[in-house]
Protein backbone atom coordinates (compact mmCIF):
# COMPACT_ATOMS: atom_id res chain seq x y z
CA UNK A 1 0.00 0.00 0.00
CA UNK A 2 1.44 3.63 -1.08
CA UNK A 3 2.21 6.19 2.18
CA UNK A 4 -0.20 8.72 2.08
CA UNK A 5 0.70 12.61 3.11
CA UNK A 6 0.67 12.89 6.95
CA UNK A 7 0.71 16.53 6.86
CA UNK A 8 0.68 19.46 4.03
CA UNK A 9 -0.22 21.71 6.90
CA UNK A 10 1.95 22.43 8.42
CA UNK A 11 4.07 20.96 5.98
CA UNK A 12 5.91 18.21 7.30
CA UNK A 13 8.35 15.22 6.54
CA UNK A 14 12.23 15.32 6.07
CA UNK A 15 11.38 17.00 2.35
CA UNK A 16 9.17 18.70 3.21
CA UNK A 17 6.74 16.62 0.77
CA UNK A 18 3.96 16.56 3.42
CA UNK A 19 5.51 12.71 3.66
CA UNK A 20 6.44 10.33 6.47
CA UNK A 21 9.55 8.85 3.78
CA UNK A 22 12.40 7.03 5.39
CA UNK A 23 15.12 8.78 3.04
CA UNK A 24 18.77 7.97 3.03
CA UNK A 25 20.31 11.35 3.88
CA UNK A 26 17.36 11.53 7.35
CA UNK A 27 19.49 9.87 10.32
CA UNK A 28 16.55 11.28 13.07
CA UNK A 29 13.98 8.50 10.72
CA UNK A 30 11.28 11.03 11.14
CA UNK A 31 8.93 7.95 9.53
CA UNK A 32 5.79 8.03 12.44
CA UNK A 33 3.11 10.32 11.38
CA UNK A 34 1.15 11.28 14.44
CA UNK A 35 -0.92 13.97 15.55
CA UNK A 36 0.59 15.64 18.48
CA UNK A 37 -0.78 16.60 22.01
CA UNK A 38 0.12 19.35 24.65
CA UNK A 39 0.70 16.15 26.68
CA UNK A 40 3.67 15.45 23.86
CA UNK A 41 4.38 18.45 22.71
CA UNK A 42 5.67 19.26 26.58
CA UNK A 43 7.35 16.07 26.67
CA UNK A 44 9.05 16.82 23.98
CA UNK A 45 10.20 20.32 24.43
CA UNK A 46 11.55 18.66 28.39
CA UNK A 47 13.99 16.49 26.12
CA UNK A 48 15.52 19.80 24.38
CA UNK A 49 13.28 19.48 20.91
CA UNK A 50 10.51 22.18 21.04
CA UNK A 51 8.05 21.71 18.18
CA UNK A 52 5.70 24.46 19.45
CA UNK A 53 7.94 27.54 19.04
CA UNK A 54 7.43 29.23 15.84
CA UNK A 55 11.18 29.11 14.50
CA UNK A 56 10.63 31.73 11.21
CA UNK A 57 14.48 31.21 9.91
CA UNK A 58 13.87 27.79 9.27
CA UNK A 59 10.32 28.33 7.77
CA UNK A 60 8.75 26.39 10.82
CA UNK A 61 5.43 27.65 12.20
CA UNK A 62 5.59 25.62 15.46
CA UNK A 63 3.15 22.99 16.44
CA UNK A 64 -0.08 22.84 18.31
CA UNK A 65 -2.13 20.39 19.34
CA UNK A 66 -4.26 18.53 16.86
CA UNK A 67 -1.67 19.08 14.36
CA UNK A 68 -0.03 16.14 12.09
CA UNK A 69 3.60 15.68 11.83
CA UNK A 70 6.19 12.99 10.81
CA UNK A 71 8.13 12.50 14.12
CA UNK A 72 11.58 10.90 14.73
CA UNK A 73 11.20 6.96 15.38
CA UNK A 74 12.88 7.19 18.39
CA UNK A 75 11.33 10.08 19.88
CA UNK A 76 8.04 8.15 19.43
CA UNK A 77 9.65 5.46 21.07
CA UNK A 78 10.78 7.67 23.91
CA UNK A 79 7.62 8.97 24.02
CA UNK A 80 6.04 5.49 24.40
CA UNK A 81 8.57 4.45 26.92
CA UNK A 82 7.85 7.50 29.23
CA UNK A 83 3.90 6.96 28.56
CA UNK A 84 3.70 10.19 26.26
CA UNK A 85 3.19 8.59 23.17
CA UNK A 86 0.68 10.71 20.21
CA UNK A 87 -1.77 8.31 18.73
CA UNK A 88 -0.32 7.44 14.93
CA UNK A 89 -1.23 7.97 11.60
CA UNK A 90 -0.78 3.92 9.96
CA UNK A 91 -1.36 4.72 6.46
CA UNK A 92 1.48 7.77 6.94
CA UNK A 93 3.75 5.98 8.32
CA UNK A 94 6.74 4.46 6.59
CA UNK A 95 7.40 0.61 7.25
CA UNK A 96 10.47 1.32 8.48
CA UNK A 97 9.32 2.01 11.77
CA UNK A 98 8.18 -2.16 11.97
CA UNK A 99 12.59 -2.68 13.11
CA UNK A 100 12.21 -0.86 16.12
CA UNK A 101 7.86 -1.30 17.51
CA UNK A 102 5.51 -4.20 16.90
CA UNK A 103 2.74 -3.78 14.48
CA UNK A 104 0.22 -4.45 17.61
CA UNK A 105 1.75 -1.88 19.58
CA UNK A 106 1.20 0.78 16.48
CA UNK A 107 -1.84 -0.90 16.40
CA UNK A 108 -2.80 0.30 19.89
CA UNK A 109 -1.79 3.87 19.08
CA UNK A 110 -3.26 3.99 15.91
CA UNK A 111 -6.34 6.59 14.60
CA UNK A 112 -6.63 5.14 11.44
CA UNK A 113 -7.73 1.54 12.83
CA UNK A 114 -10.65 -0.03 14.66
CA UNK A 115 -9.34 -2.12 17.33
CA UNK A 116 -12.06 -4.80 17.58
Amino acid sequence: MPLVACSMDPLTGFTRDGCCQDHPLDTGKHTVCVEVTAEFLAFSRSRGNDLSTPRPEWGFGGLKPGDRWCLCAARWIEALTAGNAPKVIMAATHESILEHVSLETLVSFSLDYSRH
